[in-house]
């Protein structure tokens, strides 16, 4: 009989053991419950309650979500914060103007960030910025 799953604690031990970030954030992936009218109209006060997550260092990324074609916005979007716990992180997405207005639900699942790469560049005599 295979097992179905493993239990959080070795997963994150294996993780450290091999010496990789282990950072718990929780992904929000945000859905229109009524089409993109009402999350337009929300949009606004939506947006300003992204940037006081990340004004407050809760916000660790966020974006919409393109069809499967790249050429169009349906209305969902995702969001990765930093909590201290899914109960926490629930709190956070329940809050967004755009969920307590009805015009998406949320779903939250944790993730734990182990491997991948930000390169920030930023070149002294131009002053010119970029991040990949």
């Amino acid at each position: 009989m295979t097992a179905s799953s493993k239990p959080k604690d070795e997963i994150v031990q294996i993780s450290r053991d091999h010496g990789y970030l282990a950072k718990q954030l929780y992904v929000v992936f945000s859905t229109p419950v009524d089409g993109i009218d009402r999350v337009m109209e929300n949009v606004g006060v939506h947006l300003e309650y992204q940037e006081y997550l990340e004004a407050e260092g809760i916000m660790f990324g966020a974006g919409p979500n393109w069809t499967d074609d790249e050429q169009r916005w349906e209305g969902d979007g995702m969001m990765v914060y930093r909590a201290s716990s899914i109960e926490e992180a629930i709190e956070i997405a329940a809050k967004d103007p755009m969920h307590s207005n009805g015009a998406r639900t949320f779903r939250v699942r944790p993730w734990l960030v182990n491997e991948g790469k930000l390169v920030i560049e930023l070149n002294y005599s131009t002053g010119k910025f970029s991040m990949s």
